[in-house]
């Protein structure tokens, strides 16, 4: 109780940030409350450095309460339809993953990037940022500064993601009357789910359709996620063959994150409340409290930015981040456009 206590702090700097940013991420859909939360963040890291237990509560925030929403879109979802999400979108991630997982190797080789750098932020643009960093790194033996580098790195595109997609995606023709092709490519291109319920939730927004674009990400996403278990087995038994490895054993637990077995729950519990007769507007109250949860997720992320050492990270890591953010990005536009699903 007490560990909880002392996050209040910086758990209500994020509540007093995302208030006003829901509020006129209402008034403008275009820009979106989530934008508006996370460039408000940076504006304010930018000048104050959040420390103690107001920096606990900020951590705390941009993790588990966005995990939180991620749940809480699960109610309201019925599992018929992510399977069928995930199957759909099944093609596009694992080109997206190979494609990002290639280039950063070949960038390795090219730049003579260290090789636990260029494996993190390979890694963390395929499949889940900063997620996929964290069970990685121990696998691989990765240090403390080369995780700080790779998560700045992973982080900077992620918010260049959320601020362009949108605007891209009107821009290219996506269809404003459905999310399904925009939630497909926000899951399948952008990063870290931060910044895909984000986007989503921005698109959503912007072409007043709920929570649509937001469904269909967040359950690409969570079947992209998925793919950290079989890519830590593969790394985690490259590494046991080097004779000097430091690196840890394969962790099940670290690698498979929580709150995608809960969002799974949540959605049996909307399945099984259908076939009993419970009216889809029930759970109308949890995707707002879910869309609000992400508004506070990403003032905690903005506050949490560090842009001077994004900028000592170095030209390297930048152009590994860069050149898998835009390969994948390309890739799921062709996916999609082979696949007709633009």
């Amino acid at each position: 109780m007490n560990k909880l206590t002392e996050k209040i702090p910086g758990i209500l700097i994020c509540l007093l940030i995302a208030v006003p940013a829901w509020l006129l991420g209402r008034q403008f859909p275009v820009v979106g409350g989530p934008v508006i939360a996370i460039l408000a963040g940076m504006i304010i890291a930018s000048f104050w450095t959040p420390k103690g237990s107001m920096n606990k509560g900020i951590k705390f925030t941009s993790k588990y309460i966005l995990q939180t929403a991620v749940v809480l879109l699960g109610f309201g979802l019925d599992m018929g339809v992510i399977l069928q999400t995930g199957k759909q979108s099944l093609p596009i991630i694992v080109c997206t993953i190979s494609t990002s997982l290639i280039v950063a190797f070949v960038l390795m080789k090219l730049l003579k990037a260290p090789a636990n750098t260029a494996t993190l932020i390979g890694v963390g643009s395929s499949i889940c940022g900063g997620s996929a960093i964290a069970a990685t790194a121990p696998v691989i033996g990765a240090d403390d500064d080369e995780v700080a580098q790779s998560i700045s790195v992973i982080f900077f595109f992620n918010v260049l993601a959320a601020i362009i997609f949108p605007i891209l995606g009107h821009t290219l023709g996506f269809d404003t009357t459905s999310g399904e092709a925009f939630g497909i490519f926000a899951g399948t291109a952008v990063n870290d789910t931060s910044s895909v319920t984000a986007a989503a939730a921005t698109w959503d927004n912007m072409w007043s359709l709920g929570t649509a674009t937001l469904d269909k990400a967040v359950t690409v996403k969570l079947t992209r996620t998925l793919a950290i278990i079989p890519i830590t087995l593969v790394l985690a038994a490259w590494n046991a063959r080097k004779a000097d490895t430091k690196s840890e054993k394969f962790s099940l637990k670290r690698a498979f994150p929580l709150f995608i077995l809960l969002f799974v729950i949540a959605s049996l519990i909307t399945t099984a409340g259908s076939s009993l007769g419970v009216a889809a507007s029930v759970f109308a109250p949890l995707k707002d409290l879910s869309k609000f949860f992400i508004v506070m997720a990403m003032a905690a992320i903005g506050l949490g930015s560090n842009t001077v050492k994004l900028i000592k990270t170095g030209a390297k890591p930048l152009v590994l981040g860069a050149s898998c953010w835009i390969c994948i990005t390309l890739m799921s536009l062709l996916m999609q456009h082979l696949m007709h699903l633009l």
